[in-house]
């Protein structure tokens, strides 16, 4: 067979993760006879794509003779960032319907399994009234101001996010002393997000987490008219009580236009229980990303500054943190290679 022969059968190949073809999803970049072989290469739609190795079985069992599979991981992204001038790919919201439920340790786990994927990625602590990203990372300092040439070719002044192990970092943490309230009106939680957002210098990036506030606040009505947002994730306990405010979180993501990825139950154990939240995604129809067992060595890195080693080879969540990530990275592949997304929200 020829070249392009070949091409068409490994294009209609089905991807496992996203259950469409090959080649609608654009992924054969390239197929070369080369002296009796032939090399294949394959584009992922994420640094973070699970077990590539399905889609290398089924293309050697496909293809007669000696086959080589290369793969190259490129983060496909909605541009989130495009609408005030940021180069990011994918903007992640990481909510809760209320507070206590380890939201703010899943986003740090989240960001750093997808860091640890290959995944260029920035943390924004969104939670201005309880900013505990800082603490639980051991993130120290305060950002600085920079000039540098706008697009006009002006000095404009941007904000140097603190970087903890090569992420950029943003909170309201750094501003405050750790034990002085933030007592705002939504007119200022709008202007100091828009300030973290528009004049912060990202880079470019494939993930901004955000790590928002708890309840159904109005910063994420903020959010969705400054970004396309490419989904959000959402953390409850397995307890129906927990349940419940997962589900105001949920409707709130959807009033305010931004697709759910899908829900993360943490703290699964014997003190509160498992499967509430498999159980309630099951039945609401959306992703269900996985859970993170109430393992006491969370608390012990969280209190000693170092949730970013939970992804260390000797972390009890490791596997589920990078299992996590992975589902959360798909699904928002799913949603960037779909074209579906939801429309801008209006606010009348």
């Amino acid at each position: 067979m020829s070249d392009s022969d070949v091409r068409h059968q490994i294009e209609a190949l089905i991807d496992p993760e996203l259950g469409r073809s090959l080649g609608d999803l654009r992924m054969v970049k390239s197929v070369e006879s080369i002296e009796g072989s032939v090399r294949v290469t394959i584009e992922l739609p994420t640094t973070a794509y699970p077990e590539p190795e399905r889609i290398e079985r089924e293309i050697v069992e496909l293809v007669d003779g000696d086959v080589v599979v290369d793969f190259v991981r490129t983060v496909r992204g909605s541009n989130s960032g495009g609408k005030i001038g940021l180069r990011i790919a994918n903007v992640i919201c990481v909510g809760s319907g209320k507070g206590g439920v380890g939201k703010s340790s899943v986003a740090c786990g989240l960001a750093f399994a997808l860091k640890a994927s290959g995944a260029r990625v920035g943390l924004m602590d969104a939670d201005v009234y309880g900013p505990s990203v800082p603490h639980l990372l051991g993130a120290r300092g305060e950002p600085t101001v920079a000039e540098q040439p706008g697009a006009d070719g002006e000095m404009v002044q941007r904000i140097q996010p603190v970087e903890v192990d090569g992420m950029p970092l943003m909170s309201m943490g750094f501003h405050i002393d750790e034990d002085q309230a933030v007592i705002w009106r939504g007119p200022l939680l709008h202007r100091t997000l828009t300030q973290f957002l528009e004049a912060t210098e990202w880079g470019e990036l494939d993930y901004l987490i955000i790590d928002m506030p708890p309840g159904t606040g109005d910063i994420a009505l903020t959010l969705s008219q400054l970004l396309s947002i490419s989904g959000a994730v959402v953390v409850c306990t397995p307890q129906k009580v927990a349940l419940l405010d997962a589900m105001k979180a949920i409707s709130m993501f959807n009033q305010v236009k931004i697709p759910v990825l899908g829900m993360v139950e943490n703290m699964t154990g014997e003190i509160f229980g498992r499967g509430g939240a498999r159980d309630k995604a099951l039945e609401l129809g959306i992703a269900f990303l996985g859970e993170l067992p109430a393992d006491p060595e969370v608390r012990i890195r969280g209190d000693a500054w170092r949730v970013s080693t939970l992804i260390d080879d000797d972390s009890p969540v490791r596997e589920s943190l990078i299992s996590i990530s992975q589902k959360v990275a798909i699904e928002v592949a799913r949603k960037v290679t779909s074209g579906s997304g939801l429309p801008d929200l209006e606010i009348l």
